[in-house]
């Protein structure tokens, strides 16, 4: 029975790439790294908003002295931080949307990809869109015993001013 031929045997070592900063090299793999990083954050921040949703559960001192934390500079700081890194993570979000989304056919025809909506817009489509959410009355007039001479008006929508 012969030996096995592997590096102890042939005296050779087998090449062995560098795995150290793979990600550095490739501008594409440094944009996915700062992604990835930046949903970390979003997570960090959803826990600093769980957190105050605990401290308002469990009473009125709780949450001020959270209030009082989250008015420090440094909680100023960290928030404007997250802030910057959220707006980048929603952007590479809506940069990457497109490219992973399946063909979309209208017609029988597929629609390009220059019809999806650059990000930006979209963002402020859904930032300020008036009417994200159902019906709401200024005045009510509830008679239970004259049903018809109760009253809703007038309708509004969020966005618009009762007057």
């Amino acid at each position: 029975m012969s030996p096995p031929r592997n590096a102890a045997v042939s005296g050779r070592r087998p090449y062995m790439r560098s795995m150290n900063g793979w990600w550095r090299r490739d501008p594409f793999f440094v944009r996915y790294m700062i992604r990835e990083a930046t949903a970390l954050i979003v997570a960090a921040y959803a826990l600093v908003l769980l957190a105050g949703t605990l401290c308002l559960s469990q009473g009125e001192a709780a949450w001020n002295s959270w209030l009082a934390a989250m008015r420090s500079p440094l909680s100023v700081a960290l928030h404007v931080l997250m802030l910057v890194a959220m707006i980048y993570h929603a952007y590479s979000w809506f940069e990457i949307m497109p490219k992973t989304m399946p063909a979309m056919f209208v017609g029988g025809k597929r629609v390009a990809a220059v019809t999806i909506k650059p990000w930006l817009v979209q963002m402020l489509e859904v930032a300020l869109a008036r009417r994200m959410c159902c019906s709401r009355a200024c005045r009510v007039r509830v008679k239970p015993g004259l049903p018809s001479a109760s009253s809703v008006r007038p309708t509004n929508r969020p966005g618009m001013w009762c007057t």
